[in-house]
């Protein structure tokens, strides 16, 4: 019988260690991604309280305060926090494509962590046109990532298990929409659905929205939006012009970000490139000039806007935007940390406002909601993430099948003009920087990449363009982030695109 006892016992403890390994470990990281995201969503809001206290008290104050918080945001992202700007969406899509203990070892470390939330919430004191969704999905996947260390043997797929759990788990917490992260999962990040890694997935997800909901309480991102019974008959017709608007609209922006070295002026490319903390004052001076004309309308992520929209309690200038776009463009050419999944939401609300100029006779929610799904599909190109995101932030069931139409076709609109923004950023993560780098322009992001096996060429490592790139597009930035290093004009054709997230 004593020999019995410590035999018993013995096995007690190695079962619980296994189940430990099994579960407690994703358990405990999805626990902390809840709480994480919720913290960093609270953070968020209250600097750009602050902010906004101080521009509508000083209205001129954004002319000072903008471009000394961009310079000083550039310098800290350059000096400490390389990997960390953009959306962060390329970098998890990079580690997940790539080896993940090696890439996420740079691209997902604890400082990146505390990087991205610290940075981009003095950017958002600053007035920028950031999100925070894309930002809680690479802070997720790194926390989720640093887990790791409590395998005593950790391998590859222990590691890309984690990573995606912890970016869906991030972007669940984040809007509040579990279904949207389990499809984000599936369509932008891996392109494909593992059966092994569907349980945790979906566990990772469960928990860290509980442990959401458990301190926000049940909540529809933009509420409830009311749909009658009738739909009107130019609803089709609505659905189709809506699509085709926001498609343009949303692919011009990513040919924008993905193709800066056709449209900036050479000075200003050559300023990037040797004084980028000069360009960033100039990039945040342009976004407080923006703002000033807008009515301070196009300050932050857009959500109060668009929500006002669908609420019925918000007036917006239908150049809103046009504007919003101008300020979101120049918010990510310096590579500042930032998501643009809200910012997009909030643009194609502008759009719905415009287009209720046309179709006068629909409710101007429903206008609102087909319009954020159609510019967000065609940002990202990622049709069913974006439908289910805006239905379920809107609880918007009724409009199943326009919300995915409109996706679909603003997505191929948007295919016309550039490829999927997150998956050319990603890229560029992925591909080896020549030795020694060139000099940078705003669209590729300065990280270190791998070096290539000793018995691979210059030829094998050479990264070729898609085909649907074009020829002289330089690498992007990161996730949601245009702009960021490291790349002159003869190396432009070479590596075209950046690491793409999953920015907005």
């Amino acid at each position: 019988m004593p020999q019995a006892q410590p035999l018993l016992s013995s096995g007690i403890v190695r079962r619980a260690r296994r189940l430990w390994r099994q579960y407690g470990i994703f358990w405990l990281g999805a626990i902390a991604v809840g709480l994480i995201a919720v913290l960093y969503a609270r953070l968020i809001d209250w600097g750009y309280g602050e902010f906004r206290a101080v521009q509508q008290e000083h209205v001129w104050a954004p002319l000072v305060i903008t471009p000394a918080v961009a310079a000083l945001a550039v310098w800290l992202t350059r000096k400490f926090f390389r990997g960390a700007e953009g959306s962060g969406i390329p970098q998890v899509i990079a580690t997940l494509h790539a080896k993940p203990g090696e890439y996420g070892s740079r691209l997902l470390s604890l400082r990146i962590l505390l990087g991205k939330i610290a940075v981009s919430f003095l950017a958002i004191l600053g007035g920028f046109t950031i999100g925070r969704e894309g930002p809680t999905v690479q802070v997720g996947a790194a926390l989720m990532f640093n887990l790791r260390r409590l395998y005593p043997r950790s391998n590859a797929l222990i590691e890309r298990q984690l990573v995606l759990a912890g970016a869906a788990a991030g972007l669940s917490a984040a809007f509040n929409t579990p279904l949207a992260g389990i499809v984000f999962a599936i369509e932008e990040l891996t392109r494909s659905f593992e059966a092994r890694a569907s349980g945790v997935l979906i566990t990772a997800i469960i928990i860290a929205g509980v442990i959401a909901l458990g301190l926000n309480g049940n909540y529809t991102y933009f509420g409830t939006i009311q749909i009658g019974a009738h739909f009107p008959d130019v609803l089709a017709l609505a659905v189709l012009l809506t699509a085709i608007v926001t498609g343009i609209a949303g692919g011009v922006f990513g040919w924008l970000l993905l193709n800066t070295a056709r449209w900036i002026p050479a000075p200003l490319r050559q300023l990037h490139g040797e004084r980028p903390v000069a360009f960033a004052a100039l990039c945040g001076f342009v976004i407080a000039g923006v703002g000033l004309v807008s009515g301070g309308t196009t300050f932050g992520s857009g959500y109060a806007e668009a929500r006002g929209l669908l609420d019925g309690h918000e007036q917006l200038s239908v150049f809103y935007p046009f504007l919003k776009m101008i300020s979101m463009v120049g918010s990510y050419l310096p590579g500042i940390p930032g998501g643009i999944f809200a910012p997009s939401l909030s643009i194609g609300a502008g759009f719905g406002n415009l287009l209720h100029m046309v179709f006068g006779s629909m409710q101007l929610p429903m206008l609102i909601a087909l319009a954020m799904v159609g510019y967000l599909a065609a940002v990202t190109q990622s049709p069913i993430t974006s439908f289910v995101i805006v239905m379920e932030m809107i609880n918007g069931h009724a409009l199943v099948i326009s919300l995915m139409a409109t996706a679909l076709i603003a997505s191929r609109v948007a295919r016309l003009f550039a490829p999927p923004l997150y998956e050319a950023l990603s890229e560029r993560y992925l591909a080896p920087l020549p030795r020694p780098a060139p000099a940078p322009v705003p669209e590729v992001p300065e990280v270190e990449a791998p070096e290539p096996a000793p018995q691979e060429t210059a030829a094998d490592t050479s990264v070729d363009a898609p085909a649907d790139m074009p020829a002289d597009a330089s690498a992007v930035a990161s996730s949601g982030t245009p702009g960021v290093t490291a790349t002159d004009a003869s190396a432009q054709t070479s590596v075209e695109r950046g690491p793409a997230a999953p920015q907005p």
